[in-house]
């Protein structure tokens, strides 16, 4: 860090972490003062973007400022078959996480100082009316990672998946992208209360597509009472790789990472991380649609993701199922908000690092 970067951090406080730069780089626009201002505050002031940074609207402005990452939400809740009010799960994240300041203490990387991240807003989406929500899902992340702009979709209930993979793997090219899939709940289901489109169906829809081969699939965190014995001989057919809790549970999270993330590297180009908040036990998220006792506690979650974002090329990440109705102090909202906050470091870490 820059004596000038760490005056300019130590003069506004642990906000100052997501400042985003007095003097911007060759591509990038200057803001505004009072813009930057309203940047700079805590996260219950001032603008609500995700951490604070930066909002563009229109795909021009992603070809000027260039961003690594770009932030979209996708407020649909539509297709929950429980609890709904995922969709205010983008605006939480946003406005209610509590201000974590961006230095990493494991990492010992100021994460925007090599990362450069921006809020690009909300897919627009029509309640009840699936297809142009879909369709605004799926071009709204196209406009990300059509640029070679890393997409982090926060939703919304599970279902946003379908059409975000369907972006991602549109433009990897299809069955050449993996996805780790970190849920309580397999979610390949071909029909549910005869919604195609289903929280319970994204990744069956995905497979049938084609965009991410069901033999790319790993699966994490599985447990409860569903799906059944034939969606899950369907699974099986497939080939998708799947570690539930209970091996978890006698491996241990460090030994289990080893095995899914050498099956995630195994025949793909680059990782879609898709995380169901319902992983965790719903002790630590109760605000979700669907909870399942007995899933991952933050400290073990927390590091399998940040372990993922260092050693795989992760192409895309989703955080979904995050319902703030049934949410208690925010708990949810803020493991969530780390989540992503957890993988950001693991990208900005490896741009840091000196290459060989």
């Amino acid at each position: 860090m820059t004596h000038e970067t760490q005056s300019r951090h130590t003069a506004i406080g642990t906000g100052a972490a997501r400042d985003v730069d007095a003097a911007p780089t060759d591509h990038r626009p200057a803001l505004p003062p009072g813009m930057r201002a309203q940047l700079d505050s805590s996260s219950y002031m001032g603008v609500p973007t995700f951490g604070l940074r930066p909002h563009l609207t229109e795909p021009e402005q992603l070809d000027e400022w260039k961003p690594d990452v770009a932030v979209i939400g996708a407020p649909w809740d539509d297709n929950t078959t429980n609890r709904p009010g995922a969709r205010f799960g983008p605006r939480a994240l946003r406005a209610n996480a509590y201000d974590a300041g961006s230095y990493h203490l494991d990492l010992q990387i100021e994460i925007f100082d090599h990362l450069d991240v921006v809020d690009y807003g909300d897919a627009i989406v029509s309640p009840g009316m699936w297809e142009p929500s879909r369709a605004a899902i799926q071009r709204r992340v196209s406009d990300v990672v059509g640029r070679g702009i890393v997409p982090v979709v926060v939703g919304g209930d599970h279902s946003v998946t379908w059409p975000s993979g369907t972006a991602v793997g549109a433009h990897y090219g299809h069955g050449r992208i993996g996805m780790i899939h970190f849920d309580a709940h397999a979610d390949t289901a071909d029909i549910l209360r005869g919604n195609l489109a289903s929280h319970g169906t994204p990744m069956r829809r995905l497979i049938e597509s084609g965009a991410i081969a069901g033999r790319h699939f790993v699966q994490v965190g599985l447990r409860g009472y569903w799906p059944p014995a034939d969606v899950q001989e369907w699974m099986r057919e497939q080939g998708m790789r799947h570690h539930t809790m209970q091996e978890i549970w006698e491996r241990g999270i460090k030994e289990v990472m080893n095995d899914v993330i050498a099956e995630a590297l195994d025949g793909t180009d680059g990782v879609y991380l898709s995380i169901d908040i319902a992983v965790l036990d719903p002790g630590f998220a109760p605000g979700t649609g669907t909870p399942e006792p007995g899933g991952l506690a933050p400290v073990d979650l927390l590091r399998a993701v940040r372990r993922i974002a260092l050693e795989t090329n992760v192409v895309a990440l989703d955080v979904t199922e995050v319902c703030p109705p049934y949410d208690h102090a925010d708990l949810t909202v803020n493991n969530a908000h780390r989540l992503i906050w957890e993988t950001l470091a693991g990208l900005a870490h490896k741009r840091a690092r000196p290459r060989d």
